[in-house]
């Protein structure tokens, strides 16, 4: 599942537009199930990350742009104990111009 946010106007015409690229998407959702595999909360990460449990709930939210960065993905691997590779899909996703010059 990838998030995105549907805006429309006059409720008539509605464009589906992307808030993060695949491989961001991918983190995110990676760190989720893995969050609740381990039964921890939007808390408990905020804690591991040193950050406020806003910005995880920020992250988690389909509709917002805030996303895990390499430091994040580091002290989760730390925590975890697992290698900050299975953070990142096997393969690279198809990048297109436009997501680059968004981010």
């Amino acid at each position: 599942m990838h998030a995105s946010l549907f805006k429309c106007f006059f409720f008539f015409s509605c464009k589906m537009e992307k808030i993060l690229t695949d491989v961001e998407q991918y983190v995110v959702d990676f760190v989720l199930k893995t969050r609740k595999q381990k039964g921890l909360s939007q808390k408990n990460i905020a804690y591991i990350l040193e950050v406020n449990p806003s910005f995880i709930n920020d992250v988690e939210n389909p509709t917002n742009r805030a996303k895990y960065n390499l430091n994040h993905i580091n002290t989760l691997s730390d925590h975890w104990g697992i290698s900050p590779r299975e953070f990142l899909p096997r393969k690279a996703f198809p990048v297109l111009k436009n997501e680059l010059s968004d981010s």
